[in-house]
């Protein structure tokens, strides 16, 4: 993974998080056990050399948990909310951005949001015909940036 986010950073690219975190809505967890596991995640990518410019999440739920985070909201993805929030704040061009995710929810932001390349890693369902289909987050990069193995 840390060998893909290289590839990435190397073409001038800025690595963008954008997650679904249903579990606090649910109460699986709370936003500070999440914050710590951000903290967390983002200090193993910097030993790694490798720059995160931003986290961005949903802790909402439409139907489901606690009532502070149980609303229909448009961070949540199929919505695109949170993509265009870090096309704004970071002045991104979704037209040239590339998007990787393993949920056709994640595909689906992305394809709300304009986003020029969509990748879905393997799934049990293939019937996502938005997105080009690859095996993980190194396949998704070779196969963009045009890199042979």
């Amino acid at each position: 993974m840390f060998d893909a986010c290289r590839i990435i950073l190397s073409q001038g690219y800025k690595i963008i998080v954008i997650t679904n975190q249903s579990g606090i809505a649910r109460g699986y967890h709370t936003l500070n056990q999440f914050t710590e596991l951000n903290a967390w995640m983002l200090k193993e990518f910097q030993k790694e050399d490798v720059e995160v410019t931003d986290v961005y999440f949903c802790p909402h739920h439409p139907n489901i948990g606690l009532t502070a985070y149980m609303q229909d909201c448009e961070c949540r993805k199929p919505k695109p909310g949170m993509i265009l929030r870090a096309k704004n704040e970071h002045n991104l061009d979704l037209a040239q951005s590339v998007l990787v995710g393993d949920r056709t929810s994640d595909i689906e932001a992305g394809s709300n949001a304009d986003i020029g390349s969509l990748f879905l890693v393997d799934v049990a369902s293939k019937e996502n015909t938005i997105a080009s289909p690859c095996h993980n987050l190194l396949d998704a990069v070779k196969h963009h940036f045009k890199i042979l193995t």
